[in-house]
């Protein structure tokens, strides 16, 4: 070939790739991945399914996104080597697998110049839950909150958790849409009754200070009421939604007799206020509130039978004061509370970084959560309206603090928030100069100085999820159980996803035995829960790490609703 004919050639090719987006210059060590969104049941191709490629380490690679064709297929090129988490999103449809929803998406790992072929992503019709909620005389009640909530584990306590609400318009007609398939139970909860409220939290006639009479007439109002028409929640029926379905849930609200708290705020400082706010524990939700009075007396009406954690927030006070009190409500009131409001403390220390392997991070990119031991709060966290955050930010040299927290026994919890921290964890917890073992320290006031040891010699277990068959098994959720005496401590657990190939890899773990579980779908964080693991005694697989130690295992997936009789 001449050359006038193969510069020709050349700049031909050039301007055919120029027109062809199918055709692309990155780099060979970049991969591709190609696939295609099907409807379940069956195989109907779904256009215009926004796909997402979302890295996990955000800092070494990036995001992608597609969006399907009318033939349902989608082309993402360019992609950096890497783990990333899949998502498609598609109104009134959602991921499924297996006939379960699968919402985090499914993990892929790409090596330098993969071609990902065939992925496949079906997608089924979401469920709906719609109806119309009216008064004792069949009138439309509007501005009343619906609610769908499940059953759901967070840190091992089982708690209801709200999916989706709205509320009514001005028909009283809701529709909730977008449900996975499962089992739910639907709740309404009226508008406060402003009357009530006012006289609740307001004064009382002529300065005088109301109080609790047990022959006062009671107020029937509108209460809190689950389907199909009960104000006790665990006489509410369950809700089994399947894919595509339309559940009319109708609810007709009757007055009932309002149960109500009445207490007082003691031992406040001169000129100071507070606030009191209740919470339920079943749902995790602030739910009502009043104010203090000013002899200290309060009262919260409209309460529903229920758990909660009632709080007081003193406004106006030097040092930012809280109380915090559990109470179960019943058939009757609750009177005589008393909230003792004390100041936080200030918890501050340094983190130190040590590696024996040359692991390195910048510091200034981690961060260190306050957990509280032991809570019996659902969520076993720190309740929504107390002035204080367990998250502290750790400085360039590495010093931290958290202000105004409340009395109780924490932890120390490591949060890898910067990218490349995964094999870091904490070594070493002191407080006042002595080693603290397993690492909680008791707050009660004052000032609380800690020092805190992170190494990035945390040990490394990876392998592959096998099913019966022995073939791998993708988006398997691998867990590394601590022994007994630490299995309270979610900062000792270990949490890994098996990706497109089974593999999966744990790493930062701590020293010590473990027992290595793969699920094949669990709810949410359930294995916290020791009567959740007492259920696969026999499935796990046991395993002892030293300190920086790689070790490999091979693990059997455990199907859904396999477990120990």
């Amino acid at each position: 070939m001449n050359p006038a004919a193969h510069l020709l050639l050349v700049l031909l090719s050039l301007s055919a790739i120029g027109q062809n987006p199918a055709v692309s210059l990155a780099p060979a060590s970049n991969a591709t991945i190609d696939g295609i969104v099907v409807k379940d049941p069956g195989s109907e191709p779904v256009k215009k399914v926004l796909v997402e490629l979302i890295a996990e380490n955000q800092s070494a690679t990036g995001n992608h996104t597609a969006l399907t064709g009318v033939d349902g297929r989608f082309h993402i090129e360019s992609v950096q080597p890497g783990r990333y988490r899949l998502f498609v999103e598609r109104t009134g449809l959602l991921e499924v697998e297996k006939h379960h929803a699968h919402p985090e998406g499914r993990v892929l790992t790409l090596s330098p110049g993969q071609e990902l072929k065939d992925v496949e992503v079906r997608l089924q019709a979401a469920a709906v839950v719609r109806g119309r909620v009216v008064d004792e005389d069949g009138d439309p009640l509007l501005n009343t909150e619906v609610s769908v909530m499940r059953q759901a584990f967070v840190a091992g306590h089982s708690h209801w958790e709200q999916v989706v609400g709205e509320r009514t318009n001005d028909l009283g007609e809701y529709r909730l849409a977008g449900l996975p398939p499962g089992s739910y139970i639907v709740s309404v909860n009226p508008p406060p009754d402003f009357k009530n409220l006012i006289e609740g939290t307001g004064a009382a006639p002529n300065g005088e200070t109301p109080k609790s009479n047990p022959s006062e007439k009671t107020v029937a109002t509108y209460q809190t009421t689950y389907y199909p028409g009960t104000l006790d929640r665990s006489q509410a029926a369950p809700v089994q939604l399947h894919a595509g379905d339309e559940f009319p849930a109708n609810f007709a609200l009757m007055p009932s007799p309002s149960l109500s708290i009445r207490g007082a705020v003691v031992n406040l400082p001169p000129r100071t206020s507070a606030v009191i706010t209740l919470q339920s524990r079943d749902f995790n939700l602030i739910l009502n509130g009043a104010e203090m009075r000013k002899d200290g007396s309060f009262v919260i009406r409209d309460v529903s039978p229920g758990n909660y954690t009632i709080s007081a927030t003193v406004d106006g006070a030097a040092v930012p004061m809280t109380a915090r009190q559990t109470v179960q409500v019943g058939a009757t009131n609750i009177e005589g509370l008393r909230l003792t409001p004390e100041p936080g403390a200030w918890v501050h220390g340094r983190l130190r970084l040590e590696s024996k392997s040359g692991g390195r991070s910048d510091i200034s990119q981690m961060f260190l959560a306050l957990q509280p031991v032991d809570s019996d709060d659902s969520a076993g966290e720190i309740p929504i309206g107390d002035r204080f955050s367990n998250v502290a930010h750790v400085s360039q040299d590495g010093s931290f603090e958290w202000r105004d927290v409340p009395p109780g026994n924490y932890y120390v919890q490591l949060v890898n928030e910067g990218d490349g921290n995964g094999d870091w964890y904490l070594q070493s917890f002191a407080s006042a100069g002595h080693d603290v073992n397993p690492g909680t320290v008791s707050v009660s006031g004052g000032t609380v100085a800690v020092d805190v040891v992170a190494s990035a010699d945390g040990a490394v277990v990876q392998g592959q999820v096998l099913d019966a068959k022995g073939t791998p098994v993708a988006n398997a959720e691998i867990v590394a159980v601590p022994e007994d005496r630490l299995r309270g401590r979610p900062d000792h657990y270990r949490k890994a996803t098996s990706d497109q190939n089974g593999d999966f890899s744990l790493r930062g773990i701590p020293p010590g035995d473990y027992t290595l579980f793969a699920w094949e779908s669990v709810d949410g964080d359930a294995y916290y829960s020791a009567e959740f693991l007492k259920k696969f005694e026999g499935l796990g697989v046991a395993v002892r790490v030293a300190e920086g130690e790689h070790k490999s295992a091979t693990l059997n997936v455990i199907p859904v609703g396999d477990e120990q009789p």
